[in-house]
């Protein structure tokens, strides 16, 4: 072994061979959403929970809200407690194990949930996009293109954080 090697379980090897993957079988027909490939070549390793729980968590906003219609939002519903359901406006991470979700509760109010990525439990809902709306929002895909523009950062400093400094 390297020094640069880290020691590894078999479970841990194998959990760093499968993340990567998704598989789903839908009802209504629906394409699954191809990944972007930034998502896909990061190695699970340069990932932090809360970064792979991010990246995945957009994926899924973005997918959800490319079968909603004109009238309707991404909200998102949350297991487990009382926080009800949360109109999406913002999402982020962090490190290591932090995910934020920032939106309006269903009385307007502004609401911060702040969860641990072992407690993340959400449902996806369809809710009316706001009457005085001209057009719903689409947090999806404002995240999605966020996500694929830090990628090359993000591997940039990985790439640097494994060279010798003489």
């Amino acid at each position: 072994m390297t020094r640069t090697e880290e020691a590894q379980t078999s479970a841990e090897i194998a959990e760093n061979a499968v993340l990567p993957c998704r598989h789903e079988v839908r009802t209504d027909d629906g394409d699954v959403t191809r990944q972007p490939s930034q998502v896909i070549d990061r190695p699970v390793q340069a990932k932090s929970p809360a970064a792979w729980a991010y990246e995945r968590l957009v994926l899924y906003i973005q997918s959800f809200e490319e079968g909603l219609d004109a009238a309707e939002e991404v909200a998102m519903g949350f297991a487990g407690g009382d926080a009800g359901v949360l109109r999406i406006e913002g999402l982020g991470y962090f490190d290591p194990d932090i995910v934020t979700f920032h939106g309006r509760d269903a009385q307007g109010h502004r609401t911060q949930l702040i969860q641990h990525v072992t407690q993340l439990s959400v449902i996806l809902r369809a809710l009316p996009k706001q009457p005085d709306a001209p057009a719903p929002r689409r947090i999806g895909f404002r995240l999605r293109a966020d996500l694929e523009r830090q990628q090359p950062e993000a591997e940039d400093a990985a790439d640097g954080a494994g060279k010798d400094a003489g």
